[in-house]
């Protein structure tokens, strides 16, 4: 098939409607524009989320976008999709309509806080679905939002950030620390949003909790498990092959040559790699990033405030939960 043609049918309608309602109320007023989009990109989330077949609930720099990419290359060794183009919504079910139409989302942010009001009042239209939900330490989450704020985060999701938590000052003038311990941006936040997502899944028999960590110490057994989540048999090979092309060291290679059509996937800048969407791909850097008496800071709310499902300590972010804890959301 000619190449320009597969990549058209591989483009999601809702990713053009998406840019569609930003290009539409550019020009409008401040309060008008933010009002505007939150009522038409939530229109468009409900959409998607009553049709989605996976509801996959991540907060930027948790891992979101290296797992998309492991998944997408098991697709596409399993069913010959493209992986030029990372799936964010229904492009997997464009190529193929036994394969599931996704929802990509934060879930408690801006328009997609509809998604989080769907949970809080059991919507019944999500029993039928698989829901994924990846976790991160929260403080390493929070080192890297604050980079990811002040290079990448595209200026419409900040703008609708600082209108809903009353910021009059731009967050990209805050400090590492000022951000990190801002209330409604930083740790506080990515803690409650953590606590919020184990209430709402922990009953769910169609939910999975997955932790960064385990991704990274144990990918293969990992991504096996998230597959058989999803109703997939992924073999031992294709699960292997995901891996290696999902690494650090590819993706930035990928990253640099522009391989994927996604833009959110691209080099913003050659001169300035803290512009690139892969960081560190570690856990516990938090500790690098932060003095003394701001680690200690950050594990003390950490360990007071987190919900102990996740299994996060103050002594070892390391720590790896029993499997059967994150497959069940059985509770200690």
């Amino acid at each position: 098939m000619n190449k320009t043609l597969f990549s058209f049918m591989n483009f999601s309608l809702d990713r053009l409607q998406h840019t569609a309602i930003l290009v539409a109320t550019a020009l409008l007023p401040r309060r008008l524009r933010v009002a505007t989009r939150l009522r038409w990109l939530g229109a468009l989330q409900r959409k998607m989320l009553r049709r989605a077949n996976v509801v996959f609930i991540r907060h930027p720099k948790t891992g979101g976008t290296w797992l998309r990419v492991m998944l997408a290359m098991l697709y596409t060794l399993k069913y010959g999709t493209s992986i030029r183009r990372v799936f964010r919504s229904d492009e997997l079910y464009l190529q193929n309509q036994a394969l599931p139409r996704y929802l990509l989302t934060h879930g408690c942010a801006a328009w997609e806080s509809l998604v989080a009001e769907a949970f809080t009042n059991q919507d019944r239209t999500l029993d039928d679905k698989r829901i994924l939900f990846l976790a991160r330490h929260p403080a390493d989450v929070a080192v890297s939002w604050y980079v990811q704020y002040h290079k990448r985060e595209r200026a419409f999701r900040r703008e609708m950030l600082e209108l809903a938590c009353g910021e009059t000052r731009d967050p990209r003038t805050f400090s590492q620390w000022e951000f990190i311990t801002h209330e409604s941006l930083g740790l506080p936040a990515i803690i409650e949003y953590h606590n919020f997502w184990a209430r709402m899944l922990a009953s769910r028999d169609n939910a999975l909790i997955v932790r960064y960590e385990d991704l990274l110490s144990a990918p293969e057994q990992t991504l096996t498990r998230i597959g058989q989540h999803l109703g997939e048999a992924f073999s031992t090979d294709h699960i292997r092959q995901a891996v290696d092309f999902g690494s650090a060291d590819n993706l930035r290679k990928l990253e640099q040559t522009r391989f994927f059509s996604n833009p959110s996937l691209r080099l913003r800048s050659r001169s300035d790699s803290a512009t690139g969407k892969v960081r560190r791909a570690r856990a516990g850097g938090y500790r690098e990033d932060l003095s003394l008496e701001q680690t200690q800071w950050v594990d003390r709310m950490v360990a007071s405030r987190l919900d102990p499902i996740y299994g996060y300590t103050q002594s070892d972010t390391n720590q790896q939960p029993e499997p059967a804890v994150l497959k069940d959301l059985d509770r200690p």
